[in-house]
């Protein structure tokens, strides 16, 4: 794991934060977007009075550098991937309640980071960082240890596939294009379509995603669905004052069916087993989940105002 420290003098920069930073990069982050990572690095090593820059290569380095801060505020740049580790690490630790974490998010999925108010331009949430507010949020826990800061969805949303690489060259390609320099090279790849038309279409799916499910929804120990209601999706998200926030849709036939919600602090879902999505993490395939709502359980620097 690499690391640079840096400083800014307090004399040259009167304006700079006097608490030391630790700036942890997500490996994906660099791999992604370089130049917002650089840009980031720059305007908070301008901005602080010292910060020592991590550039772990795999989970296990970024878990040893948060472990390792000592006084110095966490900052993490990633996506909400990243957020998510930092997060986790911080509460299996017991360290969250008094950890203000901030987060540069840069990378490919950021949903997360913008419904938490995060700003997503790398100058923008660097000076966040440097010049923001923590706020304690709410967060759930469930009966495996893990967090919940967004959403839980239950099924999964499917995944989008991207499409496959395009191999050849476009002249190539069609049917009206140069024929291939070699002959045994067009033999091969008239085969390889021959074979191909002939398989089956196949669809990727995420296990779990699609259809309905028979599930048994509890909060704070009343049952809100039972098995008999079969349902299209059940959804729980962290709210206001350490409740847990939860809509359950059932099955519609002909008209929408009204959402049941209800909101409490501990929230049980069993029945056949089944998959849900967790912020970005799908997890599963579990009998029984319990999800407890905690107040304030942690801090995230948010831009002032």
């Amino acid at each position: 794991m690499a690391e640079v420290a840096t400083s800014a003098s307090s004399s040259a920069n009167p304006s700079a934060r006097s608490d030391p930073l630790l700036v942890v990069v997500d490996p994906v982050a660099r791999r992604a977007d370089g130049e917002s990572v650089r840009i980031a690095k720059d305007v908070l090593s301008a901005g602080a009075s010292h910060t020592k820059v991590c550039l772990p290569d795999g989970p296990e380095e970024f878990a040893r550098a948060l472990r390792r801060r000592g006084s110095r505020r966490p900052v993490v740049v990633g996506d909400d991937s990243a957020l998510l580790r930092a997060v986790t690490l911080l509460h299996r630790q017991r360290e969250l309640t008094g950890c203000a974490l901030s987060v540069v998010p840069v990378g490919p999925v950021l949903g997360l980071a913008r419904s938490l108010g995060l700003p997503t331009g790398a100058v923008a949430a660097a000076r966040a960082v440097l010049d923001g507010a923590e706020r304690r949020l709410d967060l759930l826990v469930d009966d495996s240890d893990g967090v919940v800061l967004g959403a839980v969805r239950i099924p999964p949303a499917p995944l989008p596939v991207p499409p496959a690489p395009v191999r050849a060259k476009a002249a190539d390609a069609g049917p009206g294009g140069p024929a291939p320099a070699h002959p045994w090279l067009r033999t091969c790849q008239s085969l390889v379509r021959t074979l191909a038309s002939s398989r089956p279409a196949r669809t990727a799916l995420v296990p779990g995603a699609a259809g309905t499910a028979r599930l048994r929804v509890e909060v704070d120990g009343a049952t809100l669905v039972d098995l008999d209601q079969p349902v299209e999706g059940v959804t729980l998200t962290p709210g206001a004052g350490g409740l847990a926030l939860v809509e359950v849709r059932p099955l519609s036939v002909g008209a929408e069916a009204t959402p049941l919600t209800a909101s409490g602090r501990t929230v049980t879902v069993s029945g056949a087993h089944f998959r849900y999505r967790a912020d970005a993490v799908v997890c599963g395939p579990v009998g029984t989940r319990t999800w407890v709502a905690r107040e304030g359980a942690w801090g995230l620097t948010l831009p002032a105002g």
